[in-house]
């Protein structure tokens, strides 16, 4: 992958934290309670599962590994960064914003719970253009 797919995607990432940041003011999502959070968790992983599906079909099967190693880092480390500065340093939380966070939390791992094992399970999945 070269370095402007290098940026596209940090760049990706990062308006997604954004995005994700305005949709929870004013409190980060501290404002709802655990029912609601857990549910558009729970519905929020689906998609994600299936944007991998979508998303790691189009590739070659030869890259498609590597672009799920790239998805997953550029999708968690920029929101654990993120997360950091803003919910442990800005707002003073330290360290246990993660626990405080959990429904952000759970997205640090889980990318890489989804992306790499569809990449596998891709293997020898020809996209849909190759058919």
């Amino acid at each position: 992958m070269n370095v402007r797919k290098h940026l596209a995607l940090l760049l990706q990432g990062v308006a997604v934290w954004a995005a994700f940041w305005l949709l929870g003011l004013p409190s980060y999502h501290q404002q709802y309670s655990a029912v609601p959070l857990a549910v558009a968790s729970i519905l929020l992983s689906v998609v994600i599962s299936l944007a991998a599906i979508a998303v790691l079909r189009r590739g070659r099967d030869e890259t498609r590994m590597q672009r799920a190693l790239w998805l997953s880092v550029y999708y968690t480390v920029p929101f654990v960064v993120l997360d950091a500065l803003y919910c442990g340093w800005y707002l003073g939380h330290g360290a246990g914003f993660v626990a405080r966070y959990w429904y952000l939390s759970v997205f640090y791992l889980t990318p890489w719970l989804t992306f790499m094992p569809t990449a596998a399970l891709l293997r020898g999945v020809r996209p849909p253009a190759q058919r």
